[in-house]
C-alpha cells in the first residue's frame, strides 16, 4: 500500500464519520423526511460516499465516531453542514440542538462556548446565511 493510499483511505474514513454525524441528526426524531434525505444524498456525493456505504451508514450510523478535521476552517464548514441538516426540515427540536451541541464539542469547539456557537450557527442557517458569512460570524462568536 502506498503512502497516497493511506492518506486517501484516512480522508475517506473521516468523510464517512462526518456523514454518519449528518445521518444521526436526520434520525434524531425517529424518522427522516424527504428534505433530509435529499441533503444526505447531496452530501454523500460531495464526500465521495458510495451507494453501498450510504446504505450501511444509514443503517448503523453509531459505528462511525466523529473524527474532526485539524483545520479550523474545515471545522466551521462541518458545523455549517451539520446545522443545515438540523434546519433542513425548518423545525428545530431540542434533541437536535443537544446533538449539534455534542457534535460541536466533538468538532473541537470549546465546551464553555458551545451553546453560544451552536445557537449562533442555527440562527445563521435559519436566516439563509452562506458559508462565507457563517464562517465570519462563528469566528466572531468563538474568539480565542
Amino acid at each position: 500500500m502506498s503512502l497516497l493510499d493511506l492518506f486517501t483511505s484516512g480522508e475517506h474514513k473521516k468523510a464517512k464519520t462526518y456523514f454518519a454525524a449528518l445521518v444521526k441528526i436526520a434520525f434524531i426524531d425517529g424518522s427522516m423526511d424527504e428534505r433530509e434525505l435529499k441533503f444526505l444524498e447531496k452530501m454523500s456525493l460531495k464526500l465521495g460516499i458510495s451507494s453501498a456505504e450510504f446504505v450501511k451508514i444509514l443503517e448503523y450510523p453509531d459505528k462511525y465516531p466523529l473524527d474532526p478535521p485539524l483545520d479550523y476552517k474545515d471545522r466551521i464548514e462541518q458545523l455549517f453542514n451539520l446545522t443545515q441538516m438540523v434546519c433542513s426540515d425548518e423545525v428545530i427540536k431540542l434533541d437536535e440542538v443537544k446533538l449539534v451541541r455534542s457534535l460541536t464539542v466533538g468538532l473541537g469547539f470549546p465546551t464553555d462556548n458551545v451553546e453560544k456557537v451552536t445557537d449562533e450557527a442555527i440562527y445563521l442557517v435559519m436566516n439563509g446565511n452562506n458559508l462565507h458569512d457563517f464562517s465570519k460570524a462563528i469566528k466572531q462568536v468563538n474568539q480565542f
